[in-house]
């Protein structure tokens, strides 16, 4: 990827997909705890995966973690994956990861794909204002837990 390179996207569906047939890929949560907590995670254990979390923004001040990008390499075992998938509440803040480990990897001469999981865990708000149920990986039926 070059320095002005746009973050590739997947649907929740695509990224699921993408997740059980490349075992070097890794999805990377970086929502809250407390929404961890409260609202649930993807469960990738039907396919023998594990989901990493790490907090993009800590709540409830919500300051971007200064050491997001260290914590992904550690959360992965000490090295930085070859493809990254990034979640979370709706593609806003996932992004926003992704291109931050996509510029830290360039800095550090390495290779990594980094995809935004647009719609996120919970998608984006139906007419009612709620979410979960109009897209986002939990209204495609994906499986997820209460941790």
């Amino acid at each position: 990827m070059t320095a002005d390179a746009t973050i590739a996207t997947m649907t929740p569906v695509t990224a699921f997909a993408a997740l059980e047939g490349d075992q070097n890929a890794v999805l990377v949560d970086v929502r809250t705890r407390a929404e961890w907590g409260f609202v649930g995670v993807p469960d990738l254990s039907s396919i023998g995966r594990e989901a990493l979390f790490v907090e993009w923004q800590s709540f409830p001040s919500m300051v971007v973690n200064s050491d997001f990008c260290e914590a992904v390499v550690d959360a992965a075992g000490g090295t930085l994956p070859e493809q990254i998938l990034f979640i979370c509440r709706s593609g806003a803040r996932s992004l926003a990861a992704a291109e931050s480990v996509s510029a830290f990897a360039r800095s550090q001469g390495l290779t990594a794909v980094c995809i935004n999981v647009v719609e996120g865990f919970e998608g984006d708000l139906d007419a009612e204002r709620h979410r979960g149920k109009k897209n986002g990986w939990k209204a495609h039926g994906l499986p997820w837990r209460q941790t």
